[in-house]
């Protein structure tokens, strides 16, 4: 405080202050010297609190404080607003972040197109950050949220939680021990989409249910009338705010491959698509041809996406009876020596063929670490301990930028050739618009390299642009009013 106040008035001012959900001196400095200490609580604030949001909240709710929740519907919301009573509810999560200085780490689980921009702003501000899968809704946020969060120095972790399946992490070492021998054939699939895909927009506009802000809802995406039909499960089939059945479930179901090959970044991409290209939403089937060149001791691979279809039945060897069919989603990795089969979306599964040739195998000794649990592993992370597997710079930001090329492959309709390190395709001006995509007015966001070039032509001691435009919604709790009195008089 400005004011000299006697001890009396300071504990109270400052008793009143914790109990509305802020310390009047807390920010990025304690919320760093605090994650040192592993049984300290971390004050976690969740932006997305329904559905999904929900699931996130209550997995870091059983040991961290949760002290702010938002979401844009109250409706879908109210469940764990309810059972976080003493936390700090908003809409708007630019408001939360700018006002509630207590928060030292966050949960981002809304529709894709608003991941980067919630999660960017809170590492920019030295908070420790979890997004849901995909971590991004473009090839160029997951490049930012990358270098975001390696300038930044934060905690972070997608929400891919087969990464922390033990199962997983050995079948990794299976294929790196060279079990099946060399890898240059990947075959991985799924079911989705489960929701409407290839329609058009609809014509007619009901209103905007009551609980909903719908403003906020949009987002960066363009204006366009509130419907049912995007909100609150659908969203994932329009370009506009998913990345379709590939964004949906790639991060998981590919995850084992790319990790267990270190795939990295591809040379190309090509799309099949079931249907004719929508540009409103995503295809009802596809098959998505990724190449991959050579890297360390792992040969050139190619890898096969498929959404509504399978692989060759005789890729399954013995794994299937004759009356048997695939699983609805899975993946195959293919070696000169045998085949690695996991039917499950996480790959918490695993079956080694021909399995006359496995029978007595025994896996290597592990050399991956084993997880306390996903959301335990990157909470451990923001206390001090090592780096979740699946952190934005090491795994989850390359993991999603490869995964949305596919979408871009998509869209243009052709053959796309990526040049990584320059972050383009080279082979046509046609991608450039959905590697990064445009913003809606007011929801701009500034990539890395232009935040750190504008700080090197800023004089000392000026004040550096916000990330976003401050919200224009004045969220005040209302149960502050003689906090402002006391802090006023003082």
């Amino acid at each position: 405080m400005s004011r000299s106040v006697n001890r009396r008035r300071f504990m109270q001012t400052s008793a009143l202050a914790a109990g509305a959900g802020y310390f009047l001196t807390a920010g990025v400095t304690e919320s760093r010297a605090r994650q040192n200490d592993p049984l300290a609580k971390l004050n976690v604030a969740c932006i997305g609190s329904g559905g999904q949001g929900g699931s996130d909240l209550g997995n870091v709710a059983r040991t961290e404080n949760i002290v702010a929740l938002c979401d844009v519907d109250a409706a879908r919301a109210a469940g764990a607003f309810n059972a976080h009573p003493q936390a700090v509810k908003y809409q708007d999560f630019r408001v939360m972040l700018e006002r509630q200085r207590n928060i030292e780490a966050v949960t981002v689980s809304t529709p894709d197109h608003v991941h980067a921009h919630a999660s960017i702003m809170a590492m920019r501000m030295g908070k420790h950050c979890y997004t849901q899968k995909p971590l991004t809704h473009s090839v160029w946020e997951a490049r930012q949220m990358k270098l975001v969060a390696r300038a930044n120095r934060v905690a972070t972790q997608m929400g891919n939680q087969g990464t922390s399946n033990t199962t997983l992490r050995q079948s990794v070492e299976i294929i790196r021990s060279g079990a099946i021998g060399e890898v240059r054939e990947v075959h991985v699939w799924t079911n989705r989409p489960i929701w409407p895909q290839n329609i058009n927009r609809p014509a007619d506009t009901p209103p905007v249910p009551a609980t909903l802000n719908w403003d906020l809802w949009l987002g960066p995406a363009p204006q366009r009338p509130y419907h049912n039909a995007y909100v609150p499960f659908a969203w994932r089939g329009w370009w506009d705010f998913g990345t379709g059945a590939l964004g949906d479930m790639a991060c998981h179901t590919m995850n084992l491959p790319y990790m267990a090959l270190k795939l990295g970044a591809p040379t190309s991409v090509v799309a099949d698509l079931a249907t004719p290209l929508n540009p409103e939403t995503a295809p009802n089937g596809c098959t998505v041809t990724y190449e991959f060149p050579a890297r360390e001791n792992f040969p050139a691979c190619r890898l096969y996406w498929y959404e509504r279809r399978l692989p060759p039945r005789e890729l399954f060897l013995d794994g299937l009876r004759p009356d048997q069919n695939p699983s609805g989603s899975g993946m195959l990795l293919v070696g000169a020596r045998g085949t690695l089969y996991s039917d499950s979306d996480y790959g918490g599964s695993r079956k080694l063929l021909p399995t006359a040739t496995f029978v007595n195998y025994q896996p290597p000794e592990p050399t991956l670490p084993r997880s306390p649990g996903h959301h335990a592993e990157w909470l451990r992370a923001c206390k001090g301990g090592p780096a979740a597997l699946s952190n934005f710079v090491d795994y989850a930001g390359p993991l999603t930028e490869m995964v949305n090329l596919g979408n871009v492959a998509m869209r243009v309709g052709q053959r796309i050739e990526w040049d990584s390190a320059n972050l383009r395709v080279t082979n046509t001006t046609a991608a450039a618009q959905y590697v990064k995509r445009a913003y809606r007015r007011g929801w701009e966001l500034q990539g890395e390299r232009e935040v750190v070039a504008a700080r090197t032509v800023q004089p000392a001691g000026a004040v550096q642009p916000a990330p976003m435009p401050p919200a224009q919604t004045d969220e005040r709790p209302a149960r502050f009013p003689l906090l402002r009195r006391l802090l006023r008089r003082n």
